[in-house]
């Protein structure tokens, strides 16, 4: 089976509607082994159990009970950490990308944070409160062009941060209430296992036939009637020791004493999991450059960049989380959609993938993109060190966690 040249793919992009793949995953423990998808709030106001998402989907003309095992956003945000592993692995490979250094900040844990992996990418408020030569980065020349880029000419994103056309971006904090630049994710991968046992199959309150069991047992074997404290001063077994405000609390509350066996209806086991990849050609068409030249170097390059991510996320392996690891059952071919809806296949391998984003890359310089030698590098504004430091101050204390707001 062939693979995409650069001709080829320009001339796929130029022409056709898409390519995709539909390829099927197993635990790695094997088949009919559980594992633990992603968990969500339930519809309950109060207490809501944790619960995962459930959808009816159609497969060969018959209804099965599928679960969400990564979604879309998840699949970005993997893909995009694959191919900044790929910058790390190979000096030689150039995706253009932004960094914010946070070195000599002592913040524990946080050396830099990349448009690769900031939620928003290059568009994302760590960048906005971050120097780019002494001045707000949305302020500088760069940062100003990205702010007004359009589809239209999505010239300037492409050559700082190609990513943000590749998986979707909104600068929503931009002039005019978030009615800044605003691109369509072009590039979409999802996981879901298909045909899971249910016990209860009704569509408002689904359940899976599974179930997650939880206990401990404390070494020290404190008990739940102990008295304990907890104030200004912390924890103690004396209320004014515990200092200002101490209130009781249950042993369990600082972490100690038992916590007694429970059963959740939580994990799945299925016949199998799906991954499907679909790269839009047409979304691709969509973005413009300029000029004609630039506009097919452009797509291509960024349909490379999208081939590239695949590639790496299949040879990286499927370690979604605890208990969620997943192996290939068996490798598919890529399918070229056409716009009849007819397709044709073709193979990707690692190797290839690599040769191919490289050679697109070396087109779009010749087309007249201007890319920067090396990733643009931020320092963080002293509010931005600031506001880390204190919520690192927090958590070390033990104030000021999430779960304690009230929505």
């Amino acid at each position: 089976m062939t693979t995409f040249d650069l001709d080829q793919l320009t001339a796929a992009v130029t022409t056709h509607a898409a390519v995709r793949r539909r390829q099927r995953l197993q635990p790695v423990g094997g088949k009919g082994d559980k594992i633990f998808p992603p968990t969500y709030p339930g519809e309950e106001r109060n207490n809501p159990l944790p619960r995962h998402v459930y959808e009816r989907r159609r497969l060969n003309d018959t209804e099965v009970w599928c679960v969400l095992v990564d979604s879309v956003q998840s699949q970005a945000n993997r893909l995009e950490e694959s191919l900044l592993q790929r910058l790390r692995d190979d000096s030689n490979t150039h995706i253009p990308h932004v960094i914010v250094d946070f070195a000599g900040s002592n913040l524990a844990g946080i050396k830099e944070i990349t448009s690769l992996d900031a939620p928003h990418r290059v568009y994302d408020a760590i960048l906005r409160d971050s120097l780019f030569d002494g001045e707000p980065f949305m302020r500088s020349s760069v940062g100003r062009s990205l702010a007004q880029a359009k589809p239209e000419d999505a010239s300037a994103v492409l050559q700082v941060s190609p990513t943000a056309l590749l998986f979707g971006s909104w600068h929503s904090t931009g002039e005019g209430g978030g009615l800044g630049a605003k691109f369509a994710r072009c590039l979409v991968s999802e996981i879901v296992a298909v045909n899971v046992p249910m016990e209860n199959e009704t569509e408002r309150e689904p359940r899976t036939a599974g179930r997650r069991t939880g206990s401990r047992i404390d070494p020290l074997g404190v008990l739940k009637k102990v008295e304990v404290f907890k104030g200004a001063n912390g924890w103690d077994v004396n209320k004014e020791r515990a200092g200002k405000n101490a209130k009781q609390v249950r042993p369990s509350e600082i972490n100690h004493g038992n916590i007694a066996p429970s059963i959740e209806a939580l994990g799945v086991t299925c016949d199998y999991l799906e991954h499907t990849f679909v790269l839009s050609f047409a979304g691709l068409r969509r973005l413009r450059f300029g000029s004609d030249k630039r506009n097919g170097a452009g797509r291509a390059l960024l349909a490379a960049l999208g081939l590239l991510a695949i590639a790496e996320q299949d040879v990286r392996g499927y370690s979604l989380r605890s208990r969620c690891e997943l192996v290939c059952e068996a490798p598919a071919p890529l399918q070229v959609v056409h716009p009849d809806g007819s397709t044709s296949e073709t193979a990707l391998t690692l190797r290839n993938a690599i040769a191919l984003y490289k050679d697109a890359f070396e087109a779009a310089k010749t087309a007249g993109f201007d890319f920067p030698d090396k990733p643009i590098r931020l320092k963080p504004q002293d509010k931005l060190i600031e506001i880390v430091r204190k919520s690192q101050e927090l958590a070390l204390s033990g104030e000021g966690g999430e779960g304690e707001e009230k929505q």
